[in-house]
């Protein structure tokens, strides 16, 4: 009986702390976005970050390819990478519009323009995905403030000596034929036409719904090996994309020399060609502001 008395006791004084925290979180933490998961997945913490902090000055929206421009090789301090690992710039986009206040800068990623949007995710941080009951809201509050504390990114004064040595080293000499060839082969199958259209239409309804707000949107296209500029994919989508937004002013130049960019797997830039990329970046960034 002692026994059953103590597991009682201990269960009714959880449930009391459970409920109090429920009211409490109900009560001050109106408005907080609370995450889904508490995944270590990159994108989904500077998601859960972009939807609780400050409105940064600079937000990047991207596939995977603008995944691998991390914050830390940019020096603007107020920057936030939203793109999207195996996504769709247009989730990112979607989110950014649906935010009461908005960046100074958005900057669009278009070389994968095929994706559909994540609407799960559009929601989620919108405000309108915080259906799961208030009971567990305090538990799931406290692991993605700790996640989230767990992943924070490193500060310009950590990441600045490391980026100096890795700019002191030579471009890699990794043999990635193999992947370029499978990278080929895969682009030159899929024809993004119609998925293309609809997003392309979709980001220009933003761009203007944006800019009407008072925020300024561009354009990027980071680079590609030779051989996947040349594939049916990139081609394509190039095509659709700068048929709609023709005017050179729509666009961020990114101006790198292609004999220092490697990408290893094929596709992405590898870690010190995706520095330069965004040192790049950050110069016409830093001429825009």
């Amino acid at each position: 009986m002692a026994t059953v008395q103590w597991f009682l006791k201990c269960g009714l004084t959880a449930a009391a702390l459970l409920v109090a925290c429920g009211f409490a979180t109900a009560r001050f933490g109106h408005g907080l976005q609370l995450p889904s998961t508490t995944t270590r997945d990159g994108s989904l913490i500077t998601l859960n970050r972009y939807a609780t902090e400050p409105i940064p000055d600079v937000v990047l929206v991207g596939s995977s390819i603008t995944f691998r421009l991390k914050e830390e090789y940019f020096a603007t301090a107020n920057l936030r990478n939203l793109a999207l690992a195996g996504g769709s710039p247009v989730t990112g986009l979607e989110i950014v519009a649906n935010q009461p206040r908005l960046p100074k800068i958005i900057l669009v990623e278009t070389n994968v323009l095929s994706r559909p949007t994540d609407d799960v995710l559009v929601g989620k941080y919108s405000g309108r995905g915080n259906a799961e009951p208030l009971f567990f809201r305090p538990v799931r509050t406290a692991v993605a403030s700790y996640e989230n504390w767990r992943h924070a990114p490193l500060t310009h004064a950590q990441a600045s000596s490391a980026q100096a040595r890795l700019l002191q080293q030579p471009p890699s000499d990794f043999d990635n034929h193999v992947y370029v060839d499978r990278a080929v082969q895969q682009s030159n199958a899929e024809d993004p036409t119609v998925a293309t259209r609809i997003n392309v239409q979709r980001i220009r309804q933003l761009i203007f719904a944006l800019e009407q707000r008072g925020a300024r949107v561009l354009l990027f296209q980071l680079p590609l090996s030779n051989e996947l500029e040349n594939a049916r994919f990139a081609k394509i989508t190039g095509d659709i994309v700068h048929a709609q937004f023709p005017d050179p002013d729509r666009w961020l130049t990114i101006d790198v020399p292609r004999s220092e960019l490697r990408w290893a797997d094929g596709v992405h830039l590898d870690e010190r060609s995706a520095l330069i990329a965004a040192q790049s970046m950050q110069r016409a960034i830093s001429m825009l502001r």
